[in-house]
């Protein structure tokens, strides 16, 4: 049986066209290809959401390497500014163009194929394991969550864990994730007294509290960065107040922040300052304030060590390049992994994911299925 392609596999994947939560038969792709290779292949939907758990080797072993990613896409936009068909694979010049293409359909395919022709090869003294959801790009409430779930109900477990997010920056291998940032929003509702503009007095604006509080939070120094991680961030991203006339004053003003937090904080922590902060506000200026507050997920590291050493070990046979470890970036579902088993990531270089006419190298799939090979010989030698 020759090795599989994994340039065919991404094309087969973009070609379904699986905007989150739709699957669009992708992970029926993916099933095919793994039952037919040896793995036990199971379904843990929930949600409405597809997602496929399989498994080479006894679920006994000790030694378990374990994939995960996802098969879900944003959407694409307006299809008139697209140049190539955002589900076609289309291959121009050595690029495969459409929706997924790097964010992450040619991951998944590079570390299937790249299991599948492992376990055929040189059938490992333990277990393969790929966790793949379709609900990475929305809610991820009923994706990689539900898949843990399934696994502690069966008895499953994973050992380490590799997720083929993209990850590098500028050029194929020039990083590594082993931690992300937490990130977290909070709503601001703030309700005065609406009110003749003529007559200010009369009333209580909710804007000037509202002002207020926006600067004294996005003033703020939440910390100088840690030995991993970057400064906390605080953006104000959004003041909404909604009132069309120029001689009324408002009686409620709304605002959002996101907070992109390191292991200097937790959710709690900056939900009680974020609370404190309103509090204060609210009685200087004799107005109710209501806040509400939602993590998406806490910092995590994975310390350099075993796990960062093999995957940067391997990035660099492959390509040369000794790969940064670095914590930037936005969530992933290795905020739910570390709460399993260690974890880091390593895929593409992510310069296009989520844009129009989003690409890939077709030579960098073929690269990065070396690499995760790599690593299972390494993992398991």
């Amino acid at each position: 049986m020759p090795p599989i392609d994994p340039v065919r596999l991404t094309a087969d994947l973009v070609r379904c066209a699986s905007v989150t939560p739709a699957d669009g038969g992708a992970m029926d792709v993916l099933h095919e290809l793994l039952s037919g290779a040896g793995f036990d292949c199971a379904w843990a939907d929930r949600g409405g959401i597809r997602n496929l758990y399989a498994r080479w080797g006894d679920k006994r072993h000790t030694r378990t390497f374990g994939f995960n990613g996802h098969t879900d896409v944003v959407p694409i936009g307006n299809v008139a500014d697209w140049s190539m068909p955002p589900f076609g694979a289309e291959v121009k010049d050595g690029v495969m163009y459409g929706r997924g293409t790097t964010d992450m359909k040619s991951g998944v395919a590079a570390f299937a194929a790249a299991a599948v022709d492992f376990v055929r090869d040189t059938p490992p003294d333990g277990a393969v394991v790929l966790a793949i959801t379709g609900d990475e790009e929305g809610d991820a409430v009923d994706g990689t969550t539900a898949l843990l779930d399934y696994m502690a109900g069966a008895g499953e477990a994973m050992s380490v864990c590799l997720v083929g997010e993209p990850t590098c920056p500028n050029a194929m291998g020039d990083m590594i994730k082993i931690g992300r940032r937490g990130s977290m929003n909070a709503w601001f509702t703030v309700t005065g007294k609406q009110g003749h503009a003529a007559y200010p007095h009369r009333a209580n604006n909710p804007l000037n509290p509202m002002m207020r509080l926006m600067d004294q939070l996005a003033s703020h120094e939440l910390d100088r960065g840690t030995d991993h991680f970057d400064a906390s961030t605080l953006a104000i991203v959004t003041v909404d107040v909604g009132n069309p006339a120029t001689n009324v004053i408002p009686a409620q003003a709304r605002a959002t922040v996101n907070i992109r937090f390191n292991d200097t904080h937790s959710g709690e922590s900056l939900t009680a300052w974020l609370q404190a902060q309103a509090d204060a506000v609210a009685v200087a200026y004799g107005v109710e304030i209501d806040m509400t507050v939602q993590v998406s997920g806490e910092s995590f590291l994975t310390p350099p060590g075993p796990l960062s050493d093999l995957v940067a070990k391997a990035v660099e046979a492959e390509t040369g390049v000794v790969p940064e470890l670095s914590t930037t970036g936005g969530t992933s579902d290795a905020r739910f992994v570390k709460n399993h088993c260690p974890v880091v990531e390593f895929g593409l270089v992510g310069q296009s994911m989520h844009q129009v006419d989003e690409h890939v190298r077709v030579d960098h799939i073929h690269q990065l299925k070396s690499i995760y090979g790599r690593i299972l010989r390494d993992y398991f030698a």
